[in-house]
């Protein structure tokens, strides 16, 4: 059967763009530069699904080649900790998913130099934490909610604001700052840390670097539109940067929340350099290059009019299960309406329901309840699995895939029936 995956994007094209991009960054700051990562440095399974070809970790790849450069600052919100709040891909919490970034990225050869635990205010988890921490040798910061933020620039940069957290110590001409998720605190830490540099005497700038949404993309890309999916439950809107436009009389995209924030973020950094910035748009901001790296524009949109259905299903699971609210079903919705998307678009969904039809048929099923599963393999065929007494439509599904993937017969139990008794 014919090859389905296609490649869209050139791994090896987007490192030197990007790691240009970054190193004449740095050029422009006196050779140091707090680069905020939003996103995710490792397993971007987002950007590999819309964009094939592109490497889950092409960017601990890129921190690699500047590994020699870099420090790298992780940020972890106080409140997060005591919220046990969970990061959904993984289902792991965020305190414990900064401990596994930092075992991540020493397996990769590259030290976490700092935690911060962000708007600390003597919440005992994130006690508990710091001290775990401390006892694996790892240096910690505890910062404090800035006052007068976001109103009172003349007190956020100043002694009593900025000011009032430890300065972290970094060595480097490259700070990656970076986080578990939304909300961490990155740009805080980036801004206080550049408060207590100009305080010192030691000029530094700023940067963000975010995958998505790409810049040079139209609004209406796509990708773009992928992305606004996957952000649905932030109601993030993909929209064209009017501050850049103004500036260079050149069309360019953002999100609405950095497009709201830069006003106010570039009022904070003139204050803290007491000259005018040097950026005159959002977009100026960022360092992106993703775009360098697409080889074919028909394959990543085929993707991503993918993603954006698979996101409609994994909303609509939220929403069974009470994780979510109506209105971000229905902005999922809108998105699906808005590219033209039916569920039945995606390969394996006619399957699935013919499975779950199958099960009906054949007297399977468990307690009335008829379900089917599928998936589609690497060489385009679809596996199916239905559920029983015994086991879910994805645990049969599984044994099938295997079976297919190992050339063994369909009617060959894979798991004796006594391991199954026992489970069941």
């Amino acid at each position: 059967m014919e090859e389905k995956n296609k490649i869209g994007f050139d791994n090896d094209k987007y490192l030197l763009e990007q790691t240009s991009a970054i190193l004449e960054r740095v050029n422009r700051f006196n050779q140091r530069l707090y680069l905020e990562f939003g996103g995710k440095i490792l397993y971007d399974y987002h950007a590999a699904r819309v964009l094939p070809g592109f490497d889950p970790n092409v960017k601990m790849r890129l921190l690699q080649l500047l590994k020699d450069k870099i420090d790298v600052i992780l940020c972890i919100n106080a409140r997060d900790i005591e919220r046990k709040k969970v990061r959904a891909d993984f289902g792991i919490t965020y305190d414990v998913d900064a401990l596994k970034t930092i075992d991540d990225f020493k397996e990769w050869g590259i030290d976490v130099s700092a935690i911060v635990i962000t708007r600390y205010e003597n919440q005992s988890p994130a006690k508990s934490f710091k001290n775990k921490l401390e006892m694996r040798g790892i240096k910690v910061y505890l910062h404090y909610p800035t006052k007068g933020y976001p109103a009172d620039i003349d007190l956020i940069v100043s002694d009593l604001g900025y000011g009032a957290n430890e300065y972290i110590k970094i060595t480097k001409p490259i700070i990656i700052v970076t986080g578990p998720g939304p909300g961490s605190g990155k740009l805080g830490t980036c801004m206080g840390n550049i408060y207590h540099e100009y305080k010192n005497g030691f000029k530094a700038g700023y940067a963000k670097f975010e995958t998505f949404p790409i810049w040079d993309l139209p609004a209406d890309h796509i990708v773009n539109t992928a992305y606004e999916a996957a952000t649905v439950d932030l109601n993030d809107k993909v929209m064209i940067d009017e501050y850049h436009l103004k500036a260079y009389n050149k069309i360019t995209v953002n999100y609405n929340r950095d497009i709201e924030a830069f006003s106010l973020l570039k009022r904070i950094f003139e204050k803290i350099t007491g000259g005018e910035s040097l950026y005159l748009s959002p977009t100026d901001m960022g360092v992106n290059r993703a775009s360098s790296g697409i080889i074919d524009d028909n394959v990543i949109k085929e993707a991503a009019y993918q993603e954006i259905i698979r996101r409609y299903f994994r909303s609509s699971v939220e929403y069974a299960l009470g994780l979510i609210e109506k209105d971000v079903l229905d902005r999922i919705l809108t998105i699906m309406n808005k590219v033209g998307a039916k569920v039945e678009d995606r390969k394996v969904v006619m399957p699935a329901r013919e499975a779950a039809k199958e099960a009906e048929n054949s007297g399977k099923g468990n307690a009335g309840i008829f379900c089917g599963a599928s998936i589609e393999l690497q060489d385009g065929t679809i596996i199916t699995g239905k559920n029983s007494s015994l086991m879910h439509a994805a645990s049969s599904l599984i044994l099938n895939a295997t079976k297919y993937l190992s050339g063994l017969p369909d009617s060959m139990y894979l798991l004796p029936q006594s391991l199954i008794d026992s489970v069941t």
